[in-house]
Order: C-alpha cells, then sequence, then structure tokens
C-alpha cells in the first residue's frame, strides 16, 4: 500500500518533445551531418547506434573549429554518453548537430547535443543528448586540467564567464 500511495503521489511530468521544443535557440554551434546509405537499418531509419557517431562527428567539428583544442599536448576520453531519441530520421532527411559546451569543471566539462532534421527554415528536434569528458594527458594516460587556453575559448563561445 506505501508503494501505491507513493507512486500516486509522484509528480507527471511532460513529454520529452514538449520539454524540449525550444532547446534549439539556446546553441551557439551547429554543423551539418551527411546520411550514408550504411546508416539505415531493414527499416529505413537511422539505427539507434549511428546517433553516437553523428555526436561524434559533430563534437570533432566542434573541437577543431572553435576550441581549437591542441591534441599533441591534451586528449579527450568520453565518459559518459547518453542521448534520447525522439523522432527517428530516415531517408532523404537533412539533418544538422547542435552542441554546446554546458559545464566546465577542473577536469572534465559535458557537451550537450541536439539532432534536428532540417525542413526548409524550421528545425524538427529528433534527440538530444550528453558526453561528460574528460583531458587527459597523452603521456600518463591520466585525467588533467582542462589546458586554459581550450577552457576560455569554451567558456568565452558559451558566454560562460
Amino acid at each position: 500500500m506505501i508503494f501505491k500511495t507513493f507512486w500516486q503521489n509522484k509528480s507527471k511530468s511532460k513529454d520529452k518533445l514538449s520539454e524540449i521544443r525550444d532547446f534549439s535557440d539556446k546553441f551557439n554551434y551547429k554543423t551539418n551531418i551527411h546520411l550514408r546509405f550504411v546508416d539505415f537499418d531493414l527499416m529505413g531509419h537511422v539505427n539507434n547506434s549511428v546517433y553516437f557517431t553523428y555526436l561524434e562527428i559533430a563534437r570533432t567539428k566542434y573541437w577543431e573549429e572553435i576550441v581549437k583544442w591542441d591534441w599533441n599536448k591534451t586528449g579527450i576520453v568520453i565518459a559518459h554518453a547518453e542521448l534520447d531519441y525522439i523522432l527517428p530520421i530516415v531517408m532523404n532527411d537533412k539533418i544538422a548537430v547542435h552542441v554546446k559546451t554546458s559545464r566546465i569543471g577542473n577536469t572534465s566539462f559535458d557537451l550537450e547535443y541536439q539532432i534536428v532534421k532540417l525542413k526548409g527554415t524550421e528545425e524538427v528536434i529528433c534527440s538530444k543528448g550528453k558526453t561528460v569528458c574528460i583531458a587527459v594527458d597523452p603521456n600518463t594516460k591520466r585525467p588533467t586540467t582542462i589546458p586554459d587556453a581550450e577552457k576560455q575559448k569554451m567558456l568565452t563561445f558559451e558566454q560562460l564567464i
């Protein structure tokens, strides 16, 4: 009986689509993604595992174009990755990925993503995700402090300062 009472009193959350409808205007970086035939399953949808490849492509471009990450001095490993699937991506869809740094710590930072379908000037949200990234010393393979230059570029670009 306690379980039933607890469940009935639990607040109800909105559906995911209504929660994130205005998500895209909070991102400063967007890159288009080219869909490949190999990305699709027998149902004609992009396979769920391929979405993480799209995130990888987008964050790599973000790091190269915006942050100018120096890979010779500091590496990055992904400690955690998550993705909420909202709508499927199918053949002939045009998609883009929004990326932003949402948190910066001493040795780690979070990136948030939004995959959208491009329909004229409108964007339809297909999924949203997050990764926790760890700065790593390439010699010791251990976490290290995020380099000041890269940290400042993320802070400035994302207007976190």
